[in-house]
């Protein structure tokens, strides 16, 4: 007996084969970390390719150590002034301090332009991590920050004679201060400007913080020459002891603790200020 076997029917002619399971859809995650880090920063940096953006960040503090250093040189005569020191070789380290707040100030207002005009709200829109955003603007501001010093510390030493008894490693070593703190900062007024999320806030606040910083501290003059109660306030103003630290290196003259105080504080804030920071940033429209 032969046994025969079915063979399924042929579809019918016009027939359509049934739908097979859904075919896996590739999705794009994004670069990683890094990459977005790197390309963020880069965006940033253009910024050195256009003179008008570069041109006023470098000749601001040098026209302000211009006028500062010929206001204040008398300074240089009063008995509480450190002997055998130039009024300029104990000036400019403060500026690059002084330089380092205004840098910081500059990424604040520049993060609360970007979430008012809309480049934000395209970036978020995208597969890019949100601290991504913010550390590549803090690279690069510090980048630019270093670039705009280091113009500073040559044109002292061409134009007004900057020679410190702590040579070019001391000049060196106040400008990696001076970068740290800026970075530092930096941080804090961008969590300002995520909360605040308005230009016309963040200038006023940023601008009334930087004029109290510089003027009660120890950047033009001896803290000795100051009243009692703005001494008082110079004492524990946290940019005078940057500042202290700053000009030890550049005069030859290193307080070791101050230094690492420094540094270790600016370290400190932003370890708590950048998660705070990436936070507002996201609920920012």
């Amino acid at each position: 007996m032969s046994i025969a076997t079915e063979r399924p029917n042929p579809p019918e002619a016009g027939a359509t084969a049934a739908p097979g399971p859904p075919r896996d859809r590739q999705r794009f995650h994004g670069s990683g970390p890094l990459r977005q880090i790197q390309v963020l920063s880069g965006r940033s940096l253009r910024a050195l390719r256009e003179p008008a953006l570069v041109l006023p960040g470098v000749l601001e503090p040098i026209l302000m150590l211009t006028v500062f250093s010929q206001v204040f040189r008398s300074v240089s005569q009063a008995q509480s002034f450190p002997a055998g020191v130039s009024y300029i070789d104990y000036l400019l380290p403060a500026f690059l301090i002084t330089s380092a707040i205004s840098a910081g100030l500059k990424s604040g207002v520049a993060l609360t332009t970007e979430l008012n005009n809309g480049i934000i709200s395209r970036f978020k829109s995208m597969p890019i991590h949100t601290g991504t955003i913010l550390i590549g603007r803090s690279i690069a501001d510090t980048v630019l920050n270093a670039v705009n010093m280091v113009v500073m510390l040559v044109a002292g030493a061409l134009i007004f004679g900057f020679d410190p008894a702590g040579g070019v490693l001391g000049s060196i070593g106040a400008l990696l201060v001076a970068v740290v703190l800026g970075w530092s900062l930096g941080w804090v007024f961008m969590a300002l400007s995520a909360w605040l999320r308005k230009p016309e806030a963040m200038q006023p606040v940023g601008g009334m913080v930087n004029m109290v910083l510089l003027f009660a501290s120890n950047a033009f003059v001896p803290p000795d020459g100051l009243p009692s109660w703005l001494r008082a306030f110079a004492e524990v103003n946290p940019m005078s002891h940057a500042i202290t630290a700053a000009r030890g290196l550049a005069l030859g003259e290193p307080r070791a603790g101050t230094v690492l105080a420094t540094l270790g504080i600016c370290t400190v804030v932003v370890a708590v200020i950048a998660p705070l920071a990436i936070r507002n940033f996201r609920k920012a429209s």
